[in-house]
């Protein structure tokens, strides 16, 4: 699974490809130890936090859910990011299927 219960929320963990030509969720990425990826495709280039910027705009219009709901807690600087989401998780795993 792409994602992980919390006490706060969902974790969920991303592989990002900026300087794509649209921007989409493009399925399930398994890394070579078994874990497993949300592969999201963004437009933007990554300087200066204008891909994670982007993403979570992403994030939050597919989940119906305010940017400020979203916390990048590793991988800043990285594709393969984990983002913490607040709220109710029933709800976040709802809105995830």
């Amino acid at each position: 699974m792409f994602y992980e219960n919390t006490d706060d929320g969902i974790i969920l963990r991303v592989r990002l490809k900026p300087n794509s030509p649209c921007c989409k969720i493009s399925g399930i990425f398994t890394a070579p130890n078994g874990d497993e990826f949300l592969k999201i495709n963004i437009i933007s280039i990554p300087e200066k936090g204008k891909a994670n910027q982007e993403l979570i705009s992403l994030l939050a219009k597919k989940l119906h859910l305010a940017k400020s709901d979203f916390t990048i807690i590793s991988g800043e600087l990285d594709r393969y990011k984990k983002i913490l989401i607040t709220g109710e998780v029933e709800d976040l795993e709802n809105k995830l299927q």
